[in-house]
């Protein structure tokens, strides 16, 4: 598939079936990731694979709403990187991020990007922190989201390139 039908056909996916991801899926999602582009090339960022049920659950807890994703789906990366090695951590790990779901895309696997920087527990801790605690990760590689994997156990319809924000685009000036 060319990589305009892939942007119009992805879509964020939170059901998954119970059918697992092959090894060479899970590597060629993982490479998408290692294979992105970062500030300076520092790439700093770190990727914490969760395929234990318990522990995802755990995870979904990251936030009242919109991780429930993150319980349904047969894996799950934590998408971080190493603050002292890159000040574009943000910007290293939304690459990251999105170059493993659009590798997933392709290959016929679903996703969906959960938020964890900015957002709390429903008891107020911090998402970043409470993921942090989970996967022993270090302070200085704060989380930037959870991206879930499966195989789609839900139909959504392919994004409608009639309705594109085509006003949000300026040229040679606001």
């Amino acid at each position: 598939m060319n990589f305009h039908d892939l942007l119009v056909k992805r879509r964020s996916i939170r059901k998954y079936t119970d059918r697992e991801l092959s090894p060479e899926a899970v590597k060629l999602i993982l490479e998408a990731a290692l294979l992105s582009p970062t500030s300076k090339s520092a790439r700093a960022w770190q990727l914490v694979v969760v395929e234990d049920k318990d522990t995802l659950a755990r995870m979904a807890d990251c936030k009242p709403a919109g991780a429930v994703s993150v319980g349904r789906c047969p894996f799950a990366v934590a998408v971080t990187v190493d603050t002292s090695r890159s000040e574009a951590w943000i910007e290293d790990a939304s690459v990251a991020a999105f170059a493993m779901q659009m590798q997933a895309a392709d290959l016929g696997i679903g996703s969906c990007w959960v938020q964890v920087h900015g957002r709390t527990t429903a008891d107020g801790t911090s998402s970043d922190e409470h993921i942090r605690n989970i996967l022993g990760i270090p302070d200085n590689c704060p989380v930037l989201c959870i991206v879930t994997f499966g195989y789609p156990d839900e139909e959504r319809k392919p994004q409608d390139t009639e309705k594109l924000k085509w006003e949000n685009v300026h040229v040679d000036r606001w």
